[in-house]
């Protein structure tokens, strides 16, 4: 494998902004998707993380291939559910990109733990990066499924060696917290300035 299991999401992080600063929503995604594969070398400590990414990606998508061109920057999908009144259902592409968005904390927060602690164990990692992210938006019985699989976590070296490639995984793993982590922060600031940033699990 040429460079690391990141290789493919930070060529594609380049990809994701106009110069003008809107967000577009294939390359976003496309990002997202890339970090699947990352996902799963986890293992089944992930299995829930990755499905609610999957399902969330293939929802905006199927909402921007219903009209290309409308929804060709990210926050059109979400302008268009609030003026229609639909965002704060739960099958909405607001709904969507808010937990794909929350998910992709996760990672980043996992991704700089795994950076900043290396005699951390991986379900350390997990645990700690669950606690400031995903976990108060999470109803009991996520919250509990949740702390249930971090315990699957796999063994840490062992895991940086599969991601490791022949590129340098923490110098790769700091270029994409540092370059992704914008993104999310706008999707957050755009989800608040229309008051939908703290829609909590059902």
């Amino acid at each position: 494998m040429e460079g690391t299991v990141f290789t493919p999401a930070l060529e594609g992080i380049q990809h994701v902004k106009l110069e003008e600063g809107d967000m577009l929503t294939t390359p976003f995604l496309e990002v997202c998707k890339h970090i699947l594969p990352i996902i799963d070398k986890f293992g089944a400590s992930m299995t829930l993380v990755k499905s609610d990414i999957g399902g969330n990606i293939s929802r905006l998508e199927s909402k921007h291939s219903s009209n290309p061109s409308d929804f060709n920057h990210l926050y059109n999908m979400v302008r268009a559910e609030v003026e229609a009144k639909t965002a704060k259902e739960s099958s909405s592409c607001t709904n969507g990109l808010l937990w794909l968005t929350r998910a992709m904390d996760f990672l980043v927060a996992l991704f700089h733990n795994l950076l900043e602690h290396k005699d951390w164990t991986m379900s350390q990692a997990c645990t700690d990066a669950y606690g400031k992210t995903l976990k108060k938006w999470h109803g009991w019985l996520a919250s509990t499924s949740f702390t249930v699989a971090m315990k699957l976590a796999p063994d840490r070296k062992k895991f940086m060696e599969v991601l490791g490639g022949s590129g340098d995984i923490y110098a790769d793993i700091e270029k994409f917290c540092t370059s992704f982590s914008p993104f999310l922060e706008e999707n957050h600031k755009f989800l608040a300035s229309v008051g939908l940033d703290d829609l909590k699990a059902s």
